[in-house]
């Protein structure tokens, strides 16, 4: 018979408890945004105390910035994988910009986010800066890394890697976030086939 250890099920319990926290925040802050959000509430939303969740989360801000860390790192790992980007740059590109479209154009929830964050950075400006940290830093700083390849003869990788998500961002926003998609109809093919003709005109 095999027996399990004690503290493998308390760290088990532990990391359902910190899931069941984190999806409670979620429904909060996209309901009520973060100043209509309190720790009681998202206790109450993810059926624990309130003891359980300062148990885990010292406070509301650390508690977004953990949920925003968490859902970044995902997004990050479905779009450049885990390992080095490689290959040739046509199809890395036109790779990167049309799975990140895909996974923020079909995230309803992503979607609703982004507008909370752009609804609340002028009284929260903490909040624009961990998405910043979180989701814009470690996708310029893994672009960057790409481009400075010899081979593509960029001349500033990191200002290349900022025009490419700038573009990506900017269609998202006013395409779904801000629903100008009948104002301004574009399909998402013909802005990756735009960017990666410019990008990689430069390593011809």
């Amino acid at each position: 018979m095999v027996r399990i250890k004690t503290d493998e099920v308390d760290r088990d319990n532990s990391v359902d408890k910190v899931e069941q926290i984190l999806q409670g925040a979620m429904q909060e802050f996209l309901q009520n945004g973060y100043a209509g959000t309190s720790m009681d509430r998202v206790a109450v939303a993810a059926g624990v105390s309130k003891a359980t969740v300062y148990s885990h989360f010292q406070d509301k801000e650390g508690l977004f910035k953990v949920l925003i860390e968490q859902l970044a790192s995902k997004k990050n790992n479905s779009i450049f994988g885990t390992v080095p980007i490689g290959g040739e740059p046509r199809a890395v590109l036109r790779g990167i910009g049309t799975k990140a479209l895909e996974l923020m154009n079909s995230d309803q929830e992503h979607c609703a986010l982004m507008r909370v964050l752009i609804g609340e950075s002028g009284r929260f400006p903490e909040l624009a800066q961990i998405c910043v940290h979180a989701m814009i830093k470690p996708v310029t700083e893994t672009l960057t890394q790409y481009l400075a390849a010899p081979e593509l003869k960029i001349p500033d990788p990191e200002a290349t890697a900022r025009i490419i998500l700038g573009a990506l961002v900017h269609f998202h926003i006013t395409q779904d976030v801000m629903h100008g998609r009948d104002i301004i109809p574009m399909e998402s093919d013909r802005l990756i086939d735009a960017l990666t003709h410019l990008i990689t005109k430069c390593a011809d």
